[in-house]
């Protein structure tokens, strides 16, 4: 089954290098076993835009966006056996976060992707 990891922080991702490193040991392991498919941190909410509907017309607006309390600071797309390695997987990339910056506060939330079971995966 696939998950989508989202890791959402109301805290500035000022990732040290020490927790660049060890998620990088941590992603290569990953995509070595199989099991992650797709990861990415992404820029700055300031330097995208958003597309909505409002009264039956399509809007643009360009970042900055008005304050949010959590901001999404990246994802990762895994095929794992089911939720409980999900979790575990999950754990363990937070505790990274824990190890190499102490004071961060985020939350890593996991999603099965709809319909991941019926192709196989």
């Amino acid at each position: 089954m696939r998950y989508m990891f989202i890791v959402k922080s109301s805290h500035p991702a000022e990732l040290t290098a020490e927790l660049m490193q060890a998620m990088h040991k941590l992603a290569q392991r990953e995509i070595q076993a199989g099991r992650m498919l797709d990861d990415g941190g992404l820029v700055p909410p300031a330097m995208g835009c958003q597309v909505s509907i409002e009264k039956g017309e399509l809007k643009v607006i360009d970042g900055p966006f008005i304050e949010a309390k959590e901001m999404i600071g990246g994802y990762a797309i895994f095929d794992l056996p089911g939720p409980a390695e999900a979790l575990a997987s999950a754990r363990e990339f937070m505790q990274l976060h824990k190890d190499f910056m102490p004071g961060w506060e985020g939350t890593c939330e996991v999603r099965a992707i709809a319909g991941s079971m019926t192709k196989g995966s």
